[in-house]
């Protein structure tokens, strides 16, 4: 009997993860991949000798990879080897007040008594009620497809939302157990990966803090690109066939079934088509009478940021930069408004830097250091050369001032990378860097539905669609999805 076709548009997380589950199930599977490459916003480039990640830089909440992996009889050390980072990472509050986060629970503790009396055992209280929501939403929560409301009708449910603070904010939350400044900046942080402020973030998302404190910060050797190394290993030994440079240009729609997706090298027939692309550009080609979505609807999104990012190859060490640096040492209000009530190109942006080649030197010439820099701005900007090269200059009159030493004289190597690159590389809507911001109103089925409503074969996974944002959450989006088109091809 012949396998049943499955098309999976866009080789990113999800995609790669949908594909290599339905590959696993006995399907047919065939992934159009738009680049040159895989990995989608996780794609790699290396020039002068340095190996530069170009999106994803934190390895959080370990245990997902494993459940990953573990599905297919497999280990991320199969594929990758792991290193814990310790320090976690470091903040730069201010010239005089930079802290390095201990990679160990007492270390954490220590530093949070150092600046508010009780606030270890504060910790302690906060981490009890992150870990059963870290527990239900990571167990259960982000597995439902979240396509009609009597997923969510029980009891049960009713009372774990309810416990898991979904109706209430971290704003809120997290003032309830401390009243330093500093330690509200670090408990909040975590939070900017959700697309969000604290004030808009549902309080269920301490499960973030909990991930980061018990579980660590971890960097596979290599580089990120490994993750999606090993995916590609995993998904080719399911017989997962990839196809690069396939740009689809459209479907073939017969009867509210997509008979074939268009590329440029012709048709390709698929009882089944899986978008991980952007969501919304996918809308755009099947054309107004196939949308889940209005542009109306589109446009009323509030979007997480987008990034303006810059690779630096720097003919030196830095020696007082760790793996991961944040740079909170201006006013976030300010910088918030800036991204989400008054999008505008900030006027005096935070920003992170990465230097992983502090921990590989594989990813860098020997005596040289990769950076990687990353302000977070407002979706749907002019982006000009203009723009990118002011706010290179700002940051490396900050970095210089930090490290005590000049950089720009020895860069060997730079590349910026901001809304046109993501727009025209992803098709990302508005030039977004990470997806939908993790609003209440924009949780479980508040989020664009996996499933297209109007044709029998077509299912969206990814950062647009459930559970959301970031690394993790895209590995399960697309388990999650290939479960339904598995249910959905069986009746």
């Amino acid at each position: 009997m012949k396998k049943k076709k499955v098309i999976v548009i866009g080789a990113g997380f999800s995609g790669i993860s949908a594909a290599t589950a339905l590959a696993d199930r006995g399907y047919e599977v065939e992934v159009l991949e738009k680049n040159a490459e895989p990995g989608g916003r996780a794609r790699v480039f290396r020039e002068a000798g340095f190996v530069f990640d170009m999106g994803p830089s934190w390895y959080w909440m370990p245990d997902i990879f494993e459940t990953y992996f573990g599905k297919f009889g497999k280990k991320p050390s199969d594929y990758y080897e792991l290193k814990r980072l310790d320090p976690s990472y470091s903040v730069i509050l201010s010239d005089s007040e930079v802290i390095d986060i201990p990679a160990d629970l007492d270390g954490i503790k220590a530093l949070f008594e150092s600046y508010e009396e009780g606030a270890s055992s504060q910790l302690d209280k906060f981490l009890n009620q992150a870990a059963y929501k870290y527990r239900v939403g990571i167990q259960d929560f982000v597995w439902r497809p979240s396509v009609k409301i009597t997923e969510f009708l029980s009891a049960k449910l009713l009372v774990d939302a309810i416990r898991m603070d979904v109706f209430s904010s971290f704003y809120k939350h997290i003032r309830k157990f401390f009243k330093s400044s500093t330690l509200l900046k670090l408990m909040e942080f975590p939070i900017l990966f959700l697309g969000a402020i604290s004030q808009n973030t549902p309080a269920m998302y301490s499960l973030m803090n909990f991930a980061e404190i018990t579980m660590g910060t971890w960097y596979p050797m290599g580089g990120m690109h490994q993750i999606v190394n090993g995916m590609v290993a995993l998904a080719e030994e399911k017989k997962v066939k990839f196809t690069y440079n396939a740009e689809v240009k459209g479907f073939e729609i017969v009867n509210k079934h997509v008979r074939a997706v268009k590329t440029a090298k012709g048709l390709i027939e698929a009882d089944m088509v899986v978008a991980s692309a952007d969501y919304h550009w996918i809308e755009q080609l099947l054309g107004e009478d196939f949308r889940n979505y209005s542009e109306e609807y589109w446009d009323k999104r509030v979007m997480a940021p987008s990034s303006l990012l810059f690779y630096l190859g720097i003919s030196k060490r830095l020696p007082k930069l760790k793996h991961h640096n944040l740079f909170f040492d201006r006013d976030f209000s300010v910088h918030s408004h800036e991204i989400y009530t008054d999008p505008s190109w900030p006027s005096d942006p935070l920003f992170y830097a990465s230097a992983p080649s502090v921990t590989d030197p594989s990813v860098a010439p020997e005596g040289c250091e990769n950076i990687f820099l990353l302000i977070p701005v407002a979706p749907d900007l002019e982006d000009t050369e203009a723009y990118r090269e002011k706010y290179f200059l700002q940051l490396m009159d900050r970095l210089e001032a930090y490290c005590g030493e000049n950089i720009r004289d020895f860069i060997v190597y730079k590349r910026s990378y901001a809304h046109q690159d993501f727009m025209s590389d992803y098709h990302a809507f508005k030039g977004n860097a990470y997806g939908l911001a993790n609003t209440l109103m924009q949780t479980a089925i508040l989020k664009p539905s996996l499933k297209n409503k109007k044709l029998d074969n077509l299912y969206y996974t990814g950062q647009l669609t459930v559970p959301g944002p970031g690394v993790p959450p895209s590995l399960i989006s697309g388990l999650v999805v290939a479960n339904e088109v598995d249910k959905s091809l069986r009746k």
